[in-house]
């Protein structure tokens, strides 16, 4: 949950365009039918003009939700939403767009996701995009502890009791903060509640059944409303599945493998270009470059703000995406070969430093998976596993921990995680990437085995997180075949449906302008990191 002011200028200015365009009238929504739900007539939506230089067509709106679905009378919260209207004179109704997180802003992603569809097809669907409950310019918004990943932090490995303990500490004052001063909204921050939300976002729209786009936690989030208004589905699209049976604890130790793998994986590539970085020509020696970079920045902080646990910070998007790889190996290598700090500290501020919305989107992340499940309540046990993760997996074990670590300690009691099994909704599409570390892909095939005659699509050999619409034609085209008339690639019931080819890993030199390039970029500048 972090901004990269230096990755993608364009996210930024369709952000800032959200929030400082002049509103104008636009077209009010089609009456509420029969079969749009009770609340249609009341949450009737205004759509105003909010269009950007990259987008537009945009349109702008609020409805009105219970913070307590079990008492629609009681206290409403505020959701924004975004639209791409519809512009063929047939529509496919409304398609939900969802980034992931939780804590993730959704209105940047109808117009990313209606321009990068091809025309045609984006013309038939209103393509909606929404900020969750709590989150960006929904209301009230969450920020429990204003900078709490101000540089420079302890290290996150901890060498000693007493380190371990400050540690554990500062995860419990962020749970005590959030009591404090979002009490009254914790016990309603999970996903069964904004999955309820989305109905009331479908009733607004007047529309009988919806279809849904996520990625990441946005898989999970679909996949729950599907189990709780199967009838009100009409396609559903999940990119880089979450494992619903490891929520959200297991998922988690799961990260911490993958993600120590992907970094193998980039010290592979800055390897094999070693005539471009100098770090020598041997993976394993490149890996343990990077470790003594980071014992140095341990003893000396880099530019006085990057400390171990800011450097972890700074490489773990190289995780998520290796369009990121070449960006990060220059500041890798200068900081080795020149002892150029200012280069790592930039990279650190494009890729890692935490502003204001990512306070508030790490506030409702914790906030959702802290409540969505049951974590060890005992230390012991969160320690002994991440000590066993670690001496396997050091890249990301005890950093991984920490940033879940107030779940430890959190004032709501957790409830049951939902079982998303389903028999009852039209066949959905499922793709994952082989390779994926945020998103292991063993959670893929579980969430289609979930979800009956779903389809699924894997990226083999594709390591990045959020795989359509980032340049991989072959994946985007059984996406278009889906969302047009609900085809889905028939592998004839063994293994996944279709096998798509992954990109080739980027080249050294600083990425280029290409349009698939770009496509990829913009993306994981939306999905952001962490989720």
């Amino acid at each position: 949950m972090t901004k990269r002011a230096g990755i993608l200028i364009a996210v930024g200015a369709t952000v800032a365009g959200l929030v400082t365009a002049a509103p104008s009238t636009a077209s009010a929504p089609p009456a509420a039918s029969a079969d749009a739900g009770p609340a249609a007539s009341r949450a009737a939506l205004k759509w105003t003009g909010c269009g950007t230089k990259s987008y537009p067509a945009l349109q702008c709106a609020t409805v009105r939700t219970p913070l307590d679905h079990d008492d629609p009378a009681g206290r409403q919260v505020t959701l924004a939403l975004s639209r791409i209207p519809h512009t063929a004179k047939t529509s496919q109704g409304p398609l939900l767009v969802n980034p992931g997180g939780p804590g993730g802003s959704g209105l940047p992603m109808a117009g990313f996701v209606a321009s990068s569809l091809p025309g045609e097809l984006a013309a038939q669907y209103d393509v909606i995009g929404f900020d969750p409950r709590g989150v960006g310019r929904s209301t009230p918004a969450l920020d429990c502890a204003p900078g709490h990943f101000a540089p420079v932090r302890p290290d996150t490995v901890p060498d000693s009791y007493e380190a371990e303990t400050t540690a554990r500490n500062r995860a419990a004052s962020f749970a005590a903060a959030c009591d404090e001063k979002h009490g009254d909204l914790l016990p309603y921050m999970d996903t069964v509640s904004t999955a309820k939300d989305l109905d009331v976002i479908r009733q607004a729209l007047a529309a009988p059944r919806i279809s849904y786009f996520g990625y990441s936690y946005g898989t999970y989030l679909g996949a729950v409303y599907a189990k709780l208004f199967p009838e009100r589905v009409r396609r559903l699209v999940l990119d880089s599945a979450v494992d619903p049976d490891g929520v959200w604890y297991e998922d988690n130790l799961a990260q911490d493998h993958a993600f120590d793998a992907r970094h193998k994986a980039f010290a592979a590539w800055v390897a094999k270009n070693d005539a471009a970085y100098g770090l020598g020509s041997d993976p394993a020696a490149v890996e343990a470059a990077w470790y003594r970079m980071r014992d140095a920045v341990k003893k000396r902080p880099a530019a006085g703000k990057v400390g171990p646990g800011e450097l972890e910070d700074t490489f773990i998007p190289g995780g998520y995406y290796n369009g990121y790889w070449p960006r990060l190996a220059e500041a890798f290598s200068a900081y080795v070969n020149d002892g150029d700090q200012e280069e790592l500290a930039t990279a650190y501020e494009d890729f890692a430093a935490v502003d204001r919305s990512g306070d508030n989107g790490y506030s409702v992340y914790t906030a959702v998976q802290c409540r969505d499940a049951g974590w060890p309540r005992n230390w012991s046990t969160w320690r002994g596993d991440t000590w066993q993760a670690h001496r396997k997996a050091p890249f990301m074990a005890w950093n991984n921990t920490w940033y879940n670590a107030p779940c430890a300690a959190w004032p709501v009691k957790p409830l049951e995680p939902v079982r998303v099994a389903n028999d009852r909704i039209p066949p959905a599409l499922v793709l994952q990437a082989t390779d994926d570390a945020a998103t292991p892909y063993e959670g893929g095939v579980t969430m289609s085995r979930r979800l009956k005659g779903s389809g699924l699509v894997v990226e083999q050999g594709g390591g990045n997180h959020g795989i359509t619409l980032s340049g991989n034609d072959c994946l985007d085209a059984h996406l278009v075949a889906y969302l047009t008339d609900g085809t889905l690639p028939d592998g004839g019931g063994s293994g996944p449906d279709a096998v798509c080819e992954a990109l080739p890993d980027p080249k050294p030199a600083p990425a280029t302008k290409a349009g698939a390039d770009m496509r990829g970029k913009t993306l994981h500048g939306l999905l952001g990191f962490r989720g």
